[in-house]
């Protein structure tokens, strides 16, 4: 007992409005259900745990996480709820918040815990039903902050250091754990595998039919990652784990559990870390700046940009760099900062002609191809145009040419560039090449489950209403509110303000 509120308890617990005479029923009835009917909670319990920051003994932790899980709608883990033995209890890190109280970075030995636990509470909320989207996401600046320090250090997991006998043994966690076990290359070369085939299946029909699968998956890898492997095994694990980390995060993002993806993509850059993979790290921060920018919040967005770059090491490929690159260029633009947007790009577009492929391409990075780059220019001119008219030209140049180059079945991207294309044409004052993109855009996104393209879509949308007057043009907004998923209205911006909620592609 530290003798100090837990404050993270505290927040939660007010969120849910129980009294603490009541969780103690609930803790109770919850403890029976899950196969522990000694258990006898009090108020009096209740209120050590809240005021002086008692952390009860296991499975009091977990039926916790499950309750306020449930009542909440989104995933909550022990570490959420300050009931983690390390340190001091229930004092929240720098790096967290009232709105976001499970600061980062968390302790090495605890991302195998972290990570399974998060996405047993996940599939849990998959199996009943609920939304996942009632926390907030924490702000970029405050990411960054809290990484900077942890990220520019030497990875836990490193090539040399001692490998002790005994399996590590993480705390129990979510419902869906998997039964830790020794695994040998062959079971790590299936894994990798299985990430390729759910990476093809995301690019090609949208995140939402695969998630809980990609989740699933994450589950059972952090079992796995509770065994202390020969280091050659437990890095490729780790990079298997960042991998599904980032599937799930992009795919949540997919279908709008945005606080769900931010976690996600966390979890990516603790186990790219882990497995000494400094450049992976920070792609997975990337993947949360390029959210922030679709949420119309590109200033956070830079500082996540800032972090991802600089934490990436120096062994990080040009190709990865312009990647990396191309994300500052957008959110430059969703802030009307032309010229800084084009230098920007500018030093992408230099950097991708410069990789000369003479060390080998990451896995994670060889969906980066020519027409992704000519479809992040297209994205940022387009973007820019809102505040620049004149940028709609370069955004219809660089939008044809990624089109052209499209010929690997990832048909969200393909869908991505036709509403650049679309909605440059707009700007540009020329209705009958819009009509032409939107109609092959909105041909190909009923057999996509990508929210992200129905929000391209609204934000499309918006654009037609001074060309309203025309039939064809009248025909197609018609059309397009027809089409629209019931709960949200046309026009509609995702979350954000004005031009920054434009979508990237993936």
């Amino acid at each position: 007992m530290s003798g100090e509120p837990n404050t993270r308890l505290s927040d939660l617990f007010g969120l849910a409005g129980w009294s603490k005479g009541e969780l103690a029923r609930l803790v109770n009835r919850q403890a029976a259900a899950m196969g522990h009917p000694q258990l006898a909670t009090d108020t009096s319990r209740v209120r050590r745990w809240i005021d002086m920051g008692e952390i009860p003994r296991d499975p009091v932790p977990r039926v916790l996480a499950a309750l306020f899980t449930e009542r909440l709608g989104r995933v909550v883990t022990i570490e959420d709820l300050g009931l983690v033995r390390h340190g001091r209890a229930g004092k929240r890190p720098p790096g967290g918040s009232e709105e976001h109280p499970d600061g980062v970075p968390w302790a090495p030995e605890r991302t195998a815990a972290v990570l399974t636990e998060f996405t047993g509470m996940d599939l849990m909320l998959n199996r009943r039903g609920l939304v996942g989207a009632g926390a907030a996401l924490a702000a970029g600046s405050a990411l960054s902050s809290a990484m900077h320090d942890w990220l520019h250090t030497d990875p836990a997991l490193a090539a040399d250091a001692p490998v002790p006998h005994q399996p590590l043994h993480a705390d129990p966690a979510g419902f869906d754990r998997y039964e830790a076990a020794p695994i040998g290359s062959q079971e790590v070369e299936e894994l990798e595998r299985s990430v390729e085939v759910f990476r093809a299946w995301d690019a090609a029909r949208g995140g939402g039919l695969q998630r809980k699968a990609v989740v699933g998956q994450l589950n059972e890898v952090g079992g796995m990652l509770a065994y202390h492997h020969p280091p050659h095994l437990q890095r490729r694990l780790w990079g298997v784990a960042a991998n599904l980390a980032v599937l799930a995060g992009w795919m949540s993002h997919d279908v709008g559990l945005e606080p769900t993806a931010q976690k996600y993509f966390v979890i990516a850059a603790h186990a790219a870390r882990e497995g000494g993979d400094r450049p992976r790290a920070g792609e997975a921060l990337s993947r949360a700046a390029r959210q922030m920018v679709h949420l119309g919040r590109p200033d956070e967005a830079l500082d996540l940009m800032k972090l991802a770059q600089s934490g990436s090491g120096e062994q990080v490929l040009p190709r990865t760099k312009a990647m990396l690159y191309t994300i500052e260029a957008w959110a430059q633009a969703s802030m009307g900062k032309g010229q800084a947007m084009r230098r920007t790009l500018g030093r992408a577009e230099d950097l991708f002609v410069s990789d000369k492929a003479d060390a080998p391409t990451p896995d994670w990075m060889q969906t980066f191809k020519e027409e992704d780059l000519y479809g992040m220019q297209a994205l940022a001119y387009r973007t820019l145009a809102e505040f620049e008219p004149g940028a709609a030209a370069h955004a219809q140049h660089y939008a044809d040419k990624a089109l052209a180059l499209r010929i690997d079945g990832r048909q969200r991207s393909k869908i991505f560039d036709y509403l650049s294309m679309a909605s440059a044409c707009f700007i540009a004052d020329d209705p009958e090449q819009a009509d032409r993109y939107a109609r092959l855009a909105l041909v190909s996104m009923g057999s996509n489950s990508s929210q992200r393209t129905w929000d391209r879509l609204r934000q499309m949308y918006r654009l037609t209403a001074e060309y309203a007057g025309f039939p064809k043009i009248q025909e197609l907004r018609e059309e397009i509110k027809l089409a629209l998923p019931k709960d949200k209205s046309p026009g509609r911006s995702p979350k954000g303000k004005g031009p920054g909620g434009s979508i990237a592609p993936a």
